[in-house]
């Protein structure tokens, strides 16, 4: 029934690539590696984002905005940082007609330009903590761009904080890192594994990097969101210095986190079947599509259309906000509209017709599952609240049996490579290599570190190098 979207048996990428098109969620801009997001998958941004945002503020963070130029001597300060950013730098080097002095770099991240800036805030241990987060656009030159996966330009937010001591640094990467976790797990509907990652896949200047990794409905990895103890490394570069209790100078040390539009991607991949996008109902832009559906002008405009607007009200009520939608698409045959909102992957569709307008009911029909049930009008409210969770958990609970399935164990490199050819998924041994290693793995399987649970803490032999005392580390291909 799906039209123009290729079977993710057939065509993984194609299939992917046919949801956004035929659900309208984003189209290739002029500039290769960018993309133009359609009206459809902003909406879907803008609800993610405000899950999000509100979290940050439940927790004191603050919002604020720091400029798309970075000088480039600022990259230059931090020697890691910009030895992993380099590559994918966009550089401007004309403005206004002329050579500039200094070339001025599209920011790829901010944590070279917000530590310029602190290092003017904070002067006193008063001054402490910074808790600031900003909503904005970063540019990183993808040779093999994917909409919302890898685009050269995207969409994201990023914390960045300032503390007086290591423990408040720490205490804000992990909390960060749940706030991560329970919105993906809560809104999302996207289970996560929450780790830290190994030394060859951390951040450039991070002295630890923690993570959320899911897998999608191709058993790939995707890194979902990160968490990262920068130490005092950006502090000594950008002097960030502070007087203490004690009335010592000493450098500050900064934490950063975030997420970004690949987010959609990643509900695309996790919850979406042949016939197109399915969103889960608590970041779904519209919860509910209800269609009154009749041949008859009268009828439709006296009794079926007044009745669907009136159940948009209570459901809206009830849901907190605008979150329905009376679908008056009435040039449209009945079928052209179900199918319409079936592609756009709204959660519950509620269909209104004379027959149902007799018999005091209306049909509710799920896009999970494409199940339909006839409910009474006045039990309309408490059960459509009532099917929006069931299908949340419906899909939680899939997302999770099916990364079950697929995650394994191996003892050797032989095994790790068997089940990364044959099975995919996730394979967890124990670790303990170097990032040379890590390199040595990937060339020859294909697979990288996800990350070393953070909630699994038993130990083991290393499967590469045998060395004892290493920890439970997830492998697998991933985006």
């Amino acid at each position: 029934m799906a039209r123009n979207i290729t079977p993710k048996e057939t065509d993984y990428s194609q299939w992917y690539l046919d949801i956004i098109k035929v659900a309208e969620l984003a189209d290739y801009a002029p500039v290769r590696g960018c993309m133009v997001i359609r009206p459809t998958g902003y909406s879907l941004w803008e609800s993610i984002q405000k899950h999000f945002d509100d979290a940050f503020k439940e927790t004191g963070h603050v919002n604020a905005y720091f400029p798309v130029l970075i000088p480039n001597s600022f990259l230059e300060k931090e020697a890691e940082h910009v030895e992993g950013f380099s590559p994918e730098c966009a550089v401007v080097t004309h403005a206004g007609g002329e050579l500039l002095e200094e070339p001025l770099v599209v920011r790829p991240t901010s944590e070279t330009v917000i530590g310029h800036m602190y290092s003017k805030w904070i002067q006193s241990w008063r001054d402490l903590p910074i808790l600031i987060n900003q909503w904005a656009n970063v540019m990183r030159w993808e040779k093999r761009p994917r909409l919302f996966l890898r685009t050269s330009e995207f969409l994201w937010q990023e914390g960045h904080t300032a503390h007086a001591t290591e423990e408040e640094a720490m205490e804000e990467t992990l909390k960060m890192l749940e706030v991560y976790r329970r919105i993906m797990t809560e809104i999302l509907a996207i289970p996560v594994i929450v780790g830290e990652k190994t030394a060859g896949e951390r951040f450039p200047g991070a002295v630890n990097t923690y993570t959320c990794e899911a897998m999608m409905s191709d058993k790939k990895a995707l890194q979902a969101g990160t968490s990262h103890f920068l130490g005092q490394n950006f502090s000594r570069a950008f002097d960030i210095q502070f007087q203490n209790q004690k009335g010592e100078q000493e450098y500050a040390w900064t934490t950063s986190w975030g997420v970004s539009t690949r987010l959609i991607g990643a509900l695309i991949m996790t919850h979406s079947d042949n016939d197109g996008l399915i969103l889960p109902p608590r970041v779904a832009p519209v919860q509910v599509a209800i269609l009154p559906i009749s041949t008859n002008d009268s009828v439709m405009e006296e009794q079926l259309l007044p009745r669907a607007l009136e159940f948009s009200d209570k459901l809206d009520q009830m849901l907190g906000g605008r979150f329905t939608f009376v679908d008056k698409q009435f040039h449209m045959r009945p079928g052209d509209r179900f199918f319409y909102h079936l592609q756009k992957g709204v959660p519950l569709r509620l269909e209104l017709g004379e027959k149902d307008l007799a018999a005091g009911t209306v049909r509710a029909v799920r896009r999970d599952t494409g199940s339909k049930e006839d409910i009474p009008f006045e039990n309309v409210p408490l059960r459509v609240k009532a099917l929006l969770e069931d299908i949340h958990k419906n899909l939680y609970t899939r997302a999770l049996d099916f990364r079950i399935a697929n995650t394994f164990s191996a003892s050797t490199l032989e095994e790790l490579k068997v089940i990364v050819e044959e099975k995919g998924g996730f394979v967890e041994t124990y670790f303990a290599g170097t990032p040379e290693e890590e390199k040595k793995i990937r060339e020859e399987t294909g697979a990288t570190p996800r990350c070393m649970p953070l909630n699994d803490t038993c130990t083991g032999t290393c499967f590469l190098t045998g060395k004892p005392h290493a920890r439970k580390t997830i492998f697998a291909k991933a985006y």
